[in-house]
């Protein structure tokens, strides 16, 4: 049986990322359907989660299926000792699909080969977080009218950041040029450098974050510094404040730039800025209903067509 797990969006092509934008704007068009209708759907996270988890329950929901899970995992029989193999293969009894949040990169990976079910990645500790990749592209794409040959700025914590992670592989198809603007202890790591030189993507590294640095963007990408995943606080304290974005920093933005943000925002975006055109970053979230309906269907073999020729929209 085909493996239709989504692990990370690396291994999507560009005909199947235009293929799962095209699907997100169906279910923007309408919502509230009953095409899931007894389906059900497991999200299991093993790590703290607001937006994520809502947003794949709302869209579960929306959808029809029911939904199970847990968000503490010290209330499940992993406090036991129970391991995570044992755990996907109880849970796959009782669900059509599974979510999965997990504090271990490549937990996701592990967990997909072991499920009979398919599994969506909801974030692998600083790894990959795809289904936030996807909805940044669907939003990239409704503000841009293209996914082609922008100008993306990266910025604060590159090295931790999983959603600038997976954003920067699923950009690969589309000819953008990046700039990375982080402090040296937060600079993207090699190994995604060597990732876009392997595949021709064009970069350039800042330390400086002022007006004239960000004049020439498409997309302002801000991240916060993740201070769950410093093992030395005196490191965190160090760089949390380096890169904040204040509204006086816009003067010279492009008309169509637009800001976004994986949520939550802690002080580096200026709440100034909340009214401003630029800022994206609450549709962003929004967008996530869509790019998840869309994910999850694919995982569960529902085809376009089958979205568009859908008989059960009751909004």
């Amino acid at each position: 049986m085909e493996n239709r797990s989504l692990v990370t969006i690396a291994e999507h092509s560009r005909e199947k990322i235009m293929y799962l934008i095209e699907m997100a704007k169906e279910f923007e068009k309408h919502t509230n359907r009953k095409l899931l209708n007894g389906k059900v759907i497991a999200t299991l996270f093993f790590e703290p989660s607001t937006r994520t988890r809502l947003s794949f329950e709302t869209a579960a929901n929306r959808l029809g299926a029911r939904v199970i899970g847990f968000t503490d995992p010290k209330a499940t029989s992993s406090s036991k000792g129970e391991t995570l193999k044992d755990t996907i293969m109880m849970v796959s009894n009782y669900a059509d699909a599974i979510v999965m949040r997990h504090y271990l990169e490549g937990a996701a990976r592990y967990a997909s080969e072991v499920s009979p079910v398919p599994i969506l990645n909801a974030g692998d500790g600083a790894n990959q977080h795809p289904s936030q990749t996807m909805l940044d592209l669907y939003s990239i794409y409704k503000t841009q009218g293209t996914l082609d040959n922008l100008n993306i700025y990266l910025v604060g914590d590159l090295k931790y950041g999983r959603t600038v992670h997976s954003l920067l592989m699923a950009m690969r198809h589309f000819n953008p040029t990046f700039h990375f603007i982080a402090p040296d202890e937060l600079k993207m790591p090699e190994v995604y450098k060597l990732y876009c030189e392997k595949h021709g993507i064009k970069y350039v590294e800042h330390t400086d974050f002022n007006e004239d640095t960000i004049a020439g963007a498409d997309i302002l990408y801000m991240t916060r510094v993740q201070r769950e995943r410093f093992t030395d606080l005196m490191e965190y304290e160090r760089v949390k404040d380096m890169y904040l974005l204040k509204l006086n920093m816009l003067g010279k933005a492009k008309d169509n730039m637009k800001i976004l943000h994986p949520l939550p925002r802690v002080n580096e975006i200026e709440y100034s800025i909340d009214n401003d055109p630029h800022a994206y970053y609450f549709e962003q979230a929004h967008n996530g209903l869509f790019a998840r309906q869309a994910l999850i269907c694919d995982a569960l073999g529902i085809t376009l067509d089958q979205v568009r020729e859908d008989k059960t929209i009751i909004d």
